[in-house]
């Protein structure tokens, strides 16, 4: 990632109707494995960056609909009006801030998004993926991996 700037270009899903800015660094980058991503993005596994809530601005009322499909956590998946495309994701649980998770082909330049951290929910996985990334399975497991790394991300950029 070259520098803040790099990623106040818009962003959205591909046909355009759900649009939304990030003025923000990304705080990771992770591969989700779980059934839920699986369904949601109609994908063997989720790609997704994480932002801060804060750096984003979210698209205009009524250009996502957005869905809990399991609580907790909560993640409230976004799928564009026009399209039905995922566009973008948000969870917030306190003590927590609220967290955006948005589909990493959905950043206008993908070469500015970190490289990725992790595969969670691994034990998940419709098929074996060949890289060097820590492999996490579990329900336990996976949510705790990803929320500590969030919580080191946050911590390195204040």
């Amino acid at each position: 990632m070259k520098s803040t700037d790099d990623c106040n270009a818009g962003c959205g899903c591909g046909c355009g109707g759900a649009q939304f800015r990030i003025e923000g660094m990304p705080l990771m980058r992770l591969f989700c494995h779980c059934t839920l991503c699986q369904a949601f993005n109609q994908a063997p596994y989720a790609d997704i960056t994480v932002f801060r809530g804060r750096d984003v601005t979210m698209p205009a009322p009524g250009t996502v609909r957005y869905q809990t499909l399991r609580p907790p956590p909560a993640v409230q998946r976004g799928t564009c009006s026009q399209c039905g495309k995922p566009a973008v994701e948000f969870m917030h649980l306190a003590p927590l801030p609220k967290f955006v998770f948005v589909p990493t082909a959905n950043l206008r330049n993908p070469t500015q998004v970190p490289a990725p951290s992790l595969h969670m929910f691994y034990n998940r996985r419709v098929a074996d993926i060949d890289d060097d990334l820590p492999k996490v399975s579990g329900y336990l497991k996976s949510q705790v991996t990803s929320v500590r790394m969030l919580i080191g991300a946050l911590i390195r950029r204040r």
